[in-house]
C-alpha cells in the first residue's frame, strides 16, 4: 500500500509539472540560486554508478553527476558536488548546506511529506544480493539470517516497514553499513548472508568485484528515483523539471544513459 501511494503521487506529480509548471509560486527559490551562480548537490559519493569518487582521479563522476551537470549548464551556474553523511540527508538540506540531494534517492511517502521531490528519472529496484553457494532462490529462504543494509536508505525502509515483508524482518539480524561495498565484502567474507541492495549498484559494485558468486536472489520493490528540495522551494524545482523534460525532448537524456548503461533507461517522457 505504501508503495503504491508513492507511485501514484509521483505520477501525479509529472502530471502537474508538465501541465501547469508557469502557475509555481516565485518563493525565490530559483533565484536563489542564480544570483549565487552555483548548485550544491548533496550526495553520499559511496553510491556507484549514481554518484562516486574515481579511483584514479578522486573526482566525484556518476550518471547522477553528469544529468546535474547539463541541468547546471543549461541553468548557468555552476554545479558544487558536496558529500554528505545520507542518514543526515534531511538535516544537510534543512540547514541549506546544499540545495538539493540527487544521488538515486527514492520517492518515498515520507520524503514527499519533507521535501520538494521531482519527478521520477529512473526505475530501479531494490533486489536482495546473496552467495550462489548459500542455495537461497528468494528471501523466503533467508528467514532468521544476517541481512546487510544501507542506513537511511530505501531498502531499510522496506525491510522495516512494508507490511509484507513484517515477518521475515522479525526474524533477521540486520546490520546496517554507512555504504554498500563494505557490505558486500562483509558478505564475500560470510559476515552477513545476504545485502538489501539498490540493483542499480550491485551490478556496479559486483562487476567491479569480479565476483561471480554474488547473484541476485529476490527483487522485492520497484524504486523511484527522484531529486529532493527543501518543501518551499517549488521554483527551483520546477525549473529543474522543466530542463529535465527538455533533455529528454533533444535526447540528452538518452546520450547520458548509454554512456553508463548502454542503453536508455530514463522515464521522463518529453512533453
Amino acid at each position: 500500500m505504501k508503495k503504491t501511494l508513492a507511485l501514484l503521487l509521483a505520477a501525479l506529480m509529472a502530471l502537474t509539472a508538465m501541465v501547469i509548471p508557469a502557475l509555481a509560486e516565485d518563493d525565490g527559490s530559483l533565484q536563489y540560486i542564480l544570483d549565487k551562480g552555483e548548485l550544491i548537490l548533496g550526495l553520499d559519493d559511496t553510491f556507484p554508478p549514481m554518484g562516486y569518487r574515481d579511483e584514479n582521479t578522486n573526482e566525484i563522476i556518476g550518471y547522477d553527476i553528469d544529468l546535474a551537470k547539463e541541468v547546471c549548464a543549461r541553468l548557468g551556474v555552476t554545479l558544487k558536488c558536496q558529500p554528505i553523511d545520507w542518514s543526515a540527508k534531511e538535516l544537510e538540506l534543512g540547514k541549506k548546506n546544499i540545495d538539493c540531494i540527487w544521488n538515486g534517492m527514492s520517492i518515498t511517502d515520507e520524503r514527499l511529506e519533507s521535501m520538494s521531490m521531482s519527478v521520477a528519472y529512473m526505475n530501479n529496484k531494490i533486489v536482495m544480493v546473496a552467495k550462489d553457494s548459500a542455495g537461497f532462490s528468494s528471501i523466503a529462504d533467508m528467514a532468521g539470517k544476517r541481512i546487510a543494509v544501507q542506513s537511511g536508505s530505501f531498502a531499510e525502509e522496506v525491510l522495516e516497514t512494508y507490511e509484507e515483508y513484517a515477518d521475515f524482518y522479525a526474524s533477521v539480524e540486520v546490520l546496517a553499513y554507512d555504504e554498500y561495498l563494505t557490505a558486500l565484502m562483509d558478505l564475500q567474507q560470510n559476515g552477513v548472508d545476504g545485502v538489501l541492495i539498490d540493483l542499480v549498484v550491485a551490478e556496479f559494485r559486483i562487476a567491479g568485484l569480479g565476483d561471480k558468486s554474488l547473484i541476485v536472489v529476490d527483487s522485492l520493490e520497484d524504486d523511484l528515483y527522484g531529486i529532493g528540495f527543501r518543501k518551499e522551494d517549488v521554483a527551483l524545482r520546477d525549473k529543474v523539471n522543466e530542463l529535465l523534460f527538455e533533455m529528454a525532448k533533444d535526447g540528452t537524456l538518452a546520450q547520458i544513459s548509454q554512456k553508463w548503461f548502454g542503453k536508455d533507461i530514463s522515464i521522463v517522457e518529453a512533453n
